[in-house]
């Protein structure tokens, strides 16, 4: 017998011996394929099929729920849980009601009071549109509606499952009471997880809600017992109460506008990071989505203050024209669609990353408060220090207060380069007393010890100094150094410890990154040429890779099959080991390529340069060389963390350190 031919896209295959063989009069295998005829579906089987994407999990009824209830008004919700919702959900609202006419309605797929024509969904403006949810749940579960509104005497209930209408005892507003969820479709329900998960899912759902609408107090009940209550309140007051102690004490406020474009909320500190991305909440017109154009624009923000593996904790708004978002991209509505995404995306990450860089060297307080919820405190140690910066005053005010009142405005970031930390300045020399340039010089004699201190012959004239101008520096002035790890300064509050090397690294990073936007990297040509060992990998990316070398700042040559020459190097590197600082830039080239690398991986590039020349552990510094740091610090964005998310400074205040020592107690 011939082989048959292969079915085509449909299925069917149409070979000689088909057509033979239908002729005979013999059923064919196309013929009996299509033995079942097209026919409409019943309405139930499509409510079921499309609760299947509406009422993934109990999570799904009282997000639809929830989302209705504050479309109608609602200022009290009350929600009841049996059994993780499975076994029943209850939502009580204090809403507009609906009147007894309009509920057989409510259960119909497709009726909805949200929207009449295209234009209105378009430009939807409330958190449901579709008219699918209640339908959808019905089909899966037993409904029951009872609701009133202030025109009616009494209350109306209706049975979703046979329609029938009744009068009821209730107040104005509506409650929706949800039994058996998958009653009906068994299969479905084994696919459920157990009661305390399905529990945190429905958690979560309610937590999102109560962030997105602090002046709306709620209250949820599990089998009986009250395990939450939020208050109407101020945003600020509900984002504490759900996201934490530790993010009440480590948020940034962030509050952009732009025309009809605003970014607002809470931008956690990158010393609170956290090992997952567990509380990540980002609301759009009020509704709560899950978007990668969103979640990465804001870890864009976050990429040179924070390790690769850590998160960021933020609660963020954007509001924009309803009709610049489409909103029904999926049932779920959790999905949006921006009509210019690539300028939200701009607009976003340029917002939190000025949050970020407006924070660093702000005011004490809000950095003290970010590395205290870090710190484990020991024995009878205390570390209470909290943000006291409000919104407005990270709104593009350029000045801070202390805590004695003292306005000191930021210093412009083109005076960073000014200030390098291996040379003495003759500002310092005038400002601490010192007459003799030279006493600033050697760093080795002006620490014998492993604690340097301040205790030369010039200490009057030093301390008049630094106190006349203690509470115009936000870090204070340097009174010694640790270990050559720790550099101790002394500012209005208390004591500051700074990590030299973490706070050197943010500076050098700063102007690296600044330099390298603006092409205006500085280099240094050496008299004598460095030669290294090369292997053929490394030979092979000073070749590819000439034009990325060149924009950064370094000349390479190849002088033979397995050496290179360095003959200029950035002049903010000329003091570094340059053949391990050539070596490391070719592993970032050869990692990521170097288109790559002065885009998206640039902060890996600059985090390698800028630790390369930043002061090493046990590198002793003058009390000129640490105060330049400091001032360095507060002239520089970000300089409350390094590139990889570390702490640079911490504040002692008096008040702690009266505790440590048990004052007044």
């Amino acid at each position: 017998m011939r082989p048959r031919e292969p079915p085509d896209a449909n299925g069917y295959n149409f070979g000689m011996a088909d057509f033979n063989e239908s002729s005979a009069g013999a059923p064919t295998a196309a013929v009996a394929r299509r033995s079942r005829a097209i026919a409409p579906l019943p309405d139930q089987l499509i409510s079921q099929i499309a609760a299947g994407e509406v009422v993934e999990r109990p999570a799904s009824v009282v997000k639809e729920l929830l989302e209705n209830a504050l479309d109608a008004g609602a200022r009290t919700l009350r929600v009841t849980l049996d059994e993780g919702g499975v076994k029943r959900i209850v939502i009580t609202d204090d809403g507009c009601g609906m009147p007894p006419g309009e509920l057989p309605l409510a259960l119909m797929r497709h009726a909805t009071s949200k929207i009449r024509s295209l234009a209105d969904l378009e430009a939807v403006a409330t958190l449901g549109f579709r008219g699918e949810a209640i339908a959808s749940i019905a089909s899966v579960a037993e409904l029951f509606i009872t609701s009133r509104t202030e025109d009616c005497a009494h209350a109306t209930r209706i049975d979703a499952q046979t329609g029938v209408i009744s009068p009821a005892a209730g107040t104005v507003g509506t409650t929706i009471d949800v039994r058996e969820l998958y009653f009906n479709t068994p299969a479905r329900r084994k696919f459920l997880k157990s009661e305390q998960t399905e529990l945190g899912h429905c958690l979560e759902v309610i937590r999102r809600v109560a962030l997105a609408r602090p002046d709306v107090a709620l209250s949820v009940m599990h089998n009986g017992r009250a395990i939450e209550h939020w208050n109407a309140s101020d945003p600020a007051t509900r984002v504490a109460k759900i996201l934490g102690e530790v993010f009440e004490t480590s948020h940034l406020p962030l509050d952009e506008r732009a025309g009809p474009l605003a970014v607002y909320g809470c931008a956690g500190l990158p010393t609170a990071s956290r090992g997952r991305a567990d509380q990540q909440y980002f609301f759009v017109n009020g509704r709560f989505v899950r978007d990668k154009l969103l979640a990465h624009a804001v870890r864009a923000a976050y990429e040179d203050v924070l390790h690769g593996n850590r998160y960021p904790a933020y609660v963020l708004f954007l509001d924009l024209p309803p009709e610049s978002v489409d909103v029904n991209v999926h049932p779920s509505k959790i999905e949006v669609r921006f009509r210019d995404s690539r300028s939200i995306h701009q607009y976003v990450f340029h917002a939190v990353q000025r949050a970020l860089a407006r924070h660093a060297g702000a005011s004490p307080e809000t950095t003290s408060g970010g590395h205290a919820a870090q710190l484990e405190p020991t024995g009878l140690a205390s570390f209470s220090a909290r943000p006291a910066a409000s919104a407005g005053s990270f709104a593009g005010a350029p000045a801070a207060k202390n805590d004695n009142g003292t306005t000191w405005m930021r210093q412009s970031r083109m005076t960073q380069g000014t200030l390098p930390v291996a040379q003495p300045l003759a500002l310092y020399d005038a400002l601490f007393g010192r007459k003799d340039a030279a006493a600033t010089t050697g760093s080795a004699e002006a620490a014998p010890s492993a604690v340097a201190w301040a205790n030369d012959d010039s200490a009057p004239a030093y301390a008049a100094a630094r106190h006349a101008h203690a509470d115009e520096q936000p870090l204070g002035f340097a009174v010694g150094q640790i270990h050559g790890i720790y550099v101790l300064a002394q500012n209005a509050r208390g004591l500051v410890i700074v990590d030299m090397h973490a706070a050197h690294e943010r500076i050098l990073y700063e102007q690296f990154k600044h330099a390298l936007a603006d092409r205006s990297i500085a280099v240094q040509p050496l008299l004598i040429p460095v030669s290294m060992t090369a292997d053929p990998v490394e030979i092979g990316i000073v070749d590819e890779e000439r034009e990325t070398l060149d924009a950064l700042g370094f000349d390479l040559a190849v002088l033979s099959p397995t050496s290179i020459a360095i003959r200029a190097v950035p002049a903010l590197l000329k003091d570094a080991d340059l053949s391990a600082l050539a070596r490391a830039v070719l592993a970032d080239l050869h990692a990521y390529g170097g288109s790559r690398v002065l885009t998206e991986r640039q902060h890996e590039l600059l985090g390698t340069l800028a630790c390369h020349n930043a002061v090493r552990a046990n590198r002793r510094l003058t009390l000129d060389e640490m105060n330049a740091l400091l001032r360095q610090m507060e002239a520089t964005e970000r300089a409350d963390q390094c590139n990889h998310g570390r702490p640079t400074w911490y504040q002692l205040t008096l008040a702690d350190l009266d505790r440590l020592f048990m004052r007044g107690q």
